[in-house]
């Protein structure tokens, strides 16, 4: 497993979080279906013409289209490609939406090959539930269908890592992933499921406003793709250490795992 890894370029930051299994830790996700996106306008560039992307970072509740949450600066955004780290956090664009802080980045793809795009958000205050959270996001781009590193690991403390390649799905296909937390497989992970709504869904109760399903023994998840568009997958557990609130008290710091994977609709493919 850890010779997936991508080696080269790791930051300070992602150095320092070590190693560590969680060996029958059962994780758990929060009830409130927040998720970090990090979201590109394509998941596969075909032609060689096609060099530019465009994401868009938010925090917010995606099936539900909102309300979006306010974030504070990233406290890295890169991307891997090719076994090369690039940080891109300098190169971050600040938005506003519903009165919140958002974040865009546009980057020019130079060489073929998978993009693995990442976020290590700044800790965000939830006062409701008076935690510190971390959501580590990331999402897979396809660049010339050369398919040679979509399942490299970005090295965060939570992390999935896809079985099923992230992009290429058609709406019924099943995605398979692991949950790791420090490297290792977590047993029995609880995951949290939301669809990226563009509106075309308007859900019959709050209970589907996510999908909760859990990982069996090897940590390994599997779920039914229904519908097309941008799935984000969700994995959460309590860090070892404490972080200060913004009263500086010690709290509980909560570190969640999520991959964004895109699926298409085979009857509307041309």
């Amino acid at each position: 497993m850890n010779a997936l890894l991508c080696c080269l370029g790791l930051s300070k930051r992602l150095i320092r979080w070590g190693a560590g299994a969680a060996a029958g830790m059962v994780i758990s996700v929060s009830a409130q279906a927040q998720f970090q996106e990090i979201i590109p306008d394509q998941a596969i560039l075909q032609d060689v013409l096609q060099r530019h992307l465009h994401l868009d970072i938010r925090f917010t509740h995606p099936m539900d289209m909102g309300p979006v949450l306010p974030m504070d600066y990233p406290e890295e955004v890169g991307v891997i490609a090719n076994g090369r780290r690039t940080i891109l956090t300098d190169k971050l664009q600040t938005n506003t939406e519903d009165g919140a802080q958002t974040f865009s980045l546009d980057y020019e793809v130079k060489a073929p090959g998978d993009h693995i795009f990442y976020i290590v958000p700044t800790p965000y205050w939830d006062s409701s539930e008076q935690k510190m959270i971390s959501q580590y996001a990331k999402v897979i781009v396809d660049a010339y269908g050369a398919g040679n590193g979509w399942d490299v690991l970005v090295g965060m403390p939570m992390e999935i890592q896809p079985l099923s390649r992230p992009y290429a799905l058609w709406a019924g296909n099943v995605f398979q992933g692991v949950v790791l937390r420090h490297g290792e497989p977590v047993p029995y992970a609880e995951l949290s499921v939301a669809y990226h709504n563009d509106g075309s869904v308007i859900p019959p109760a709050d209970s589907y406003s996510e999908q909760i399903i859990r990982a069996d023994i090897n940590g390994t998840f599997t779920y039914g793709i229904p519908k097309a568009g941008w799935w984000g997958f969700a994995a959460a557990a309590m860090a070892n250490d404490p972080l200060k609130n913004p009263e500086g008290e010690a709290v509980n710091h909560e570190e969640t795992g999520v991959i964004w994977v895109h699926a298409l609709d085979i009857h509307k493919a041309h």
